[in-house]
């Protein structure tokens, strides 16, 4: 075999070429060997070490197919953090996503928004992100897990990895009807804020933070409080809302009023504040609160048209437990029934 076959990737820096024994050789002095990008014969683009099946025989120890010199690789990508996961959304309005894994890939997601999962997936519960938790110790997980704890979310996170050795699948559900939408970061500048609880599942590598309101009428009157959560990485992430979705594109200065309680989801570049509604029968009888959300551009706004806070008071204006009465069919025939069975 001779020179030039094969090159390694270090962040941006190429380093190459050499022979195959020369890169097997520097794959265990990099942070995670089995991930590192080469580039070699057979290779179309920079591959993961792991794929690569002369590589794999190479550090097994056994003999590497040998193959021409490899032409010069293609620019180095940007480093990829995030395990780059297969999806596929199902259904209309009670929807739920199932999630293909190639081995050693890993997707976490929301204690309890598993709904199936295949023999060769691995289950495992950790406390805080695990991806924020791998590199602060007890100290960082201790942190992570707080900005869940005020975000409303489960001091926990559940993970599920590809223990196997082909494809499996896991599939993930969320607690109400709505839509489910899939948030590639890479495209949205690696970084989004979404509602409390909007999270369902994110390949690994994506980061589940906070973000604080600064402006003191959005904490107090701006539907979700002062802290939202921040989602980062160049990974997919799957987020979930209430009834039906709707995505704008603000243009520079452009503005969209909102409920507050309609908003999933708003990339860092758009400005988020309140607005009184005015008008003394707008305020008492308008049904629409006080304020209105007010975002302006640039940037990507995520609505959904029926907020879980909406349906649950809807149900619970309605149940009989607090004077509520569900209406019968036909109104003159449920009322009679209502009569006869004591209700009235």
């Amino acid at each position: 075999m001779g020179m030039g076959l094969w090159y390694l990737a270090r962040g941006q820096e190429r380093i190459g070429p050499m022979e195959l024994g020369q890169l097997v050789q520097q794959l265990p002095s990099m942070p995670d060997r089995d991930r590192t990008l080469v580039y070699g014969p057979g290779l179309a683009t920079w591959t993961e070490a792991r794929l690569v099946p002369q590589i794999a025989a190479a550090m097994r120890g056994g003999a590497a197919a040998s193959a021409d010199e490899a032409a010069a690789p293609p620019p180095v990508p940007k480093n990829v953090a995030c395990d780059q996961i297969d999806y596929e959304i199902f259904g209309d309005d009670i929807q739920y996503v199932g999630v293909t894994l190639d081995p050693g890939e890993m997707v976490t997601a929301e204690a309890g928004a598993m709904m199936f999962m295949t023999p060769g997936i691995k289950m495992d519960t950790v406390f805080g992100d695990p991806s924020a938790a791998q590199q602060g110790g007890i100290f960082g997980k201790l942190m992570t897990a707080g900005k869940r704890v005020l975000t409303g979310e489960s001091l926990f996170i559940t993970t599920f990895s590809n223990v196997g050795s082909g494809k499996e699948q896991v599939g993930f559900a969320a607690s109400h009807p709505g839509k489910i939408v899939a948030m590639d970061l890479t495209q949205l500048g690696g970084e989004i804020i979404c509602e409390k609880n909007s999270f369902l599942c994110a390949a690994r590598g994506v980061r589940i933070g906070i973000a604080f309101q600064k402006k003191l009428g959005v904490g107090l009157f701006g539907g979700e409080g002062f802290i939202m959560q921040r989602l980062t990485g160049d990974g997919i992430a799957l987020v979930h809302a209430g009834g039906t979705l709707m995505r704008k594109t603000l243009a520079p200065g452009e503005v969209l009023r909102l409920d507050t309680g309609c908003l999933v989801a708003l990339t860092p570049t758009v400005s988020y504040d309140i607005q009184f509604v005015g008008g003394f029968k707008n305020t008492l009888f308008g049904g629409e609160g006080l304020f209105f959300a007010t975002l302006t551009g640039p940037g990507e706004v995520w609505a959904q048209s029926l907020p879980f806070s909406r349906l649950a008071g809807r149900i619970l204006a309605a149940a009989p437990q607090t004077g509520g009465r569900q209406r019968e069919e036909g109104s003159l025939l449920g009322g009679i029934g209502n009569l006869m069975q004591g209700n009235d």
